[in-house]
């Protein structure tokens, strides 16, 4: 038996391995992980110990991640005994391999979950969260928690991506002084840095999507319910998902194949569950998976404002590709009401998820078994009497305030929730239909509002590197449930382009002065402001030598 499944592995994931000098781990892929573990050239213990190392040399620059688990080895040691004694379930998949958890996503173990903010620490969740549960079942390691925009980019309009009060200032790899985006930066970062083989992540409008982009890793945004978000420090029911990140897509569907499916205690999933194909997700990567998919483009307002002619010229090439490889591209489509839908304030977004934060914020708080704060109104006056340990003269948290000023979900949020759904019925899922599109093809994260507001899934794949050297991606969108079609789309597409990427950095260079966050959920609440939709792509960064101020930490 064992002899036929490393058959098998050989011959759809990756080459055998013949001798350790030809094995390294880093950019290693899951498959060749697990091979490596079968021909006895790796172990769990000399991984995880290779990426503490890792950590402990990169993290102090790059800031990827938030706490390393004292019990990692330790995992590590069972998951090696497993396998040598052959346990069920031991000699493929997640088994034995490291995965780092965004900070919001509760574990009851060693582990903090605090979304960044000393608020919460030494705060404990009643369980670990479903997806935990589900990774833990299959045999990953918990290596740690990622760091992130603090409170998933939802405490006020100027924190910077990346940054935290816990973890610091998050860095690009590629290029230090570009942004990492957020608010699931420190899962981004980690994966593309080699500090961890996957991780996961949360988003509620562009917090896996937009990272994914600037780190050049894959992320995989689910339909809203797909997985379970019990035990996840909350934005918006309504809008809220557990994602992936890897450096292939092969390694992001691994991951979701172990995260997705029904939990009791988020009974979204089990509307959603059902689109779960019997086998898994990971039979859906076909290297020829583009040929007969009905890809849309977008050109006004997603390409049109591309202001980096490598950019440009990338996706003219990138077009050509999904051509030659059998896809039927549908060029020049409309969204209709696009610009109301990418403006939050417009749309209703804001006005929504504003109000939706203060009632999911309160009962998760309220459901711990242990926290220094029990509603949004002590993490309010926590911050006040911390000011300094939380920067609040530096970046405010008036986002905290306007939700807190909420009183449920009356008729103005209502109102606001029902125009989100006409905006999607006649926008996205209308151009969709009437195309029998496949999927919509988009740069960046730009597309990150459109998906969200519908809970709609997205895989955002390595496209190429801008003028500076910062990677964008690719993004394939669907309507609810196609994650399917969209990995077949996505891994065909990483196939026809696969190629060589840039050195990243490992060196301290020159920050960027933040001026906005380009996730779209960062709102001008005071004040309507219509931003440019390529400010995803671009990052709304202007960079410079000089660093704005943030803990040393």
């Amino acid at each position: 038996m064992l002899i036929i499944i490393v058959t098998i592995l050989s011959l759809f994931c990756c080459n055998t391995i013949t001798t350790a000098k030809e094995f390294s781990i880093k950019e290693a892929t899951i498959c060749e992980i697990q091979l490596a573990f079968k021909q006895n050239i790796l172990t769990s213990r000399k991984l995880v110990e290779y990426y503490i190392e890792e950590i402990q040399r990169l993290n102090p620059i790059l800031k990827g991640v938030i706490e390393v688990n004292p019990e990692s080895l330790s995992q590590a040691d069972k998951a090696d005994y497993e396998r040598r004694t052959k346990a069920p379930g031991s000699l493929f998949g997640l088994h034995g391999i490291p995965i780092l958890l965004k900070d919001n996503i509760g574990t009851k173990d060693k582990l903090n979950t605090t979304a960044g903010s000393f608020a919460l620490l030494g705060s404990v969740v009643p369980r670990d969260a479903a997806v935990v549960a589900k990774l833990r079942k299959s045999g990953a390691i918990i290596l740690g928690k990622a760091s992130l925009t603090e409170w998933a980019s939802f405490r006020s309009l100027t924190l910077p991506n990346g940054w935290s009060a816990r973890g610091g200032q998050g860095k690009n790899p590629y290029v230090l002084s570009a942004d990492p985006c957020g608010s699931s930066s420190g899962s981004a970062i980690s994966t593309s840095a080699n500090l961890v083989t996957v991780s996961v992540g949360t988003e509620t409008d562009g917090s896996i999507l937009c990272p994914a982009s600037f780190n050049s890793v894959v992320g995989i945004k689910p339909t809203v319910g797909l997985t379970s978000r019990d035990q996840v420090i909350p934005v918006s029911p309504r809008q809220d998902t557990v994602g992936c990140f890897g450096r292939s897509v092969s390694d992001a569907v691994y991951v979701l194949d172990v995260i997705a499916g029904i939990d009791y205690n988020d009974p979204t999933t089990t509307t959603w569950s059902k689109y779960i194909p019997q086998g898994g997700f990971k039979q859906y990567l076909k290297p020829y998976g583009l040929k007969g998919k009905r890809l849309g483009i977008v050109r006004n307002p997603f390409f049109d404002l591309l202001n980096d002619s490598n950019i440009t010229l990338d996706f003219e090439n990138h077009f050509q590709i999904l051509r030659r490889e059998g896809a039927i591209v549908v060029d020049n489509l409309e969204i209709s009401n696009v610009d109301t839908i990418l403006n939050p304030n417009k749309s209703g977004e804001a006005v929504a998820i504003v109000a939706e934060f203060k009632l999911s914020l309160n009962a998760y708080l309220k459901n711990l078994v242990v926290s220094p704060v029990r509603s949004l109104a002590d993490v309010i006056a926590f911050n006040d009497k911390n000011a300094d340990l939380e920067m609040i003269k530096e970046f405010g948290q008036e986002i905290f305030l306007a939700s807190q000023a909420t009183n449920g979900i009356g008729e103005t949020e209502k109102a606001a929730i029902g125009n989100l759904e006409t905006l999607t019925t006649q926008g996205f899922e209308k151009v969709m239909r009437d195309n029998e599109l496949d999927a919509l093809v988009t740069p960046g994260s730009v597309v990150a509002p459109v998906l969200a507001i519908g809970g709609f899934p997205g895989i955002n794949v390595p496209a190429g590197y801008d003028s500076n050297g910062v990677p964008f991606g690719i993004n394939f969108g669907g309507l609810k449930g196609s994650e399917a079609k969209l990995i077949e789309i996505a891994y065909g597409f990483e196939k026809a382009t696969m190629s060589s990427a840039p050195q990243r950095a490992t060196r301290v260079g020159p920050r960027c002065s933040f001026g906005f966050a380009p996730e779209r959920i960062k709102v001008k609440i005071l004040r309507l402001s219509t931003r440019s939709p390529s400010s995803a792509v671009n990052g709304g960064r202007s960079c410079r030598n000089d660093p704005p101020s943030s803990p040393s930490n």
